[in-house]
């Protein structure tokens, strides 16, 4: 996972005056959260029946964290709801809230990925896990820079977040499918699986400690 630098000027910056670019950008943004919803809840409950299915941990914790991530694209809907659309105040709460949801979720990934390693749980094999975390490399980066390229213009640290979320989403995905990978075609390496997790859980808790100082903001 790479490091999640300060939050840029832009992004520090007090919400623009809502002209109509402003407005239509926030627009997008909102829209653009909507889809991450939709792909996290899939990947939440297609990646938990295969990972829970094959035994495998990495995968597990992968979908737990789609499911973590699709908070954070409901913040982004609610942050650009109404009166709160110009709100500081609510940004930073949500920023908080997402950090919360991270430091739930790191835990209970670590526990199983150590149960897993301390017990030689062996993997099994998901066609479906693989294809969907292959997807999941291809379409979480385009749908990151977009909302990096919004949260510029709407000077939004909490778009910028979500986007930053999509990116490791990406990242996380393709760990898992190495693992998967991995594990598919040399059995003797269950290990890997349960290594992941545990870089998972690392990432998923280094992202609340972010997320609660306000650095997550990577224009």
């Amino acid at each position: 996972m790479t490091a999640i630098e300060p939050c840029c000027d832009a992004c520090q910056s007090p919400p623009l005056a809502p002209d109509s670019r402003w407005l239509r950008a926030a627009r997008w943004a909102r829209r653009l959260s909507w889809v991450s919803l939709a792909w996290m809840l899939t990947e939440a409950a297609v990646g938990l029946w295969q990972g829970l299915a094959a035994g495998s941990i990495a995968l597990t914790g992968w979908a737990l964290g789609s499911g973590v991530e699709g908070v954070a694209s409901v913040i982004v809907i609610w942050r650009f709801t109404g009166d709160r659309t110009h709100s500081p105040t609510a940004e930073r709460n949500a920023q908080r809230a997402v950090a919360l949801s991270f430091w739930l979720l790191a835990p209970y990934v670590a526990a199983e990925s150590l149960h897993h390693l301390l017990r030689a749980d062996h993997a099994g094999t998901t066609a479906i896990g693989i294809a969907l975390t292959a997807a999941a490399v291809v379409a979480m980066p385009i749908l990151g820079r977009a909302k990096r390229r919004l949260a510029v213009e709407l000077r939004s640290g909490a778009t910028a977040g979500e986007g930053t979320q999509n990116y490791l989403c990406a990242a996380q995905a393709a760990g898992v499918l190495f693992g998967l990978a991995v594990t598919a075609a040399r059995p003797g390496a269950w290990w890997v699986d349960p290594v992941i997790g545990l870089g998972i859980a690392a990432a998923a808790g280094w992202q609340g400690v972010q997320s609660w100082r306000g650095q997550t903001c990577t224009c």
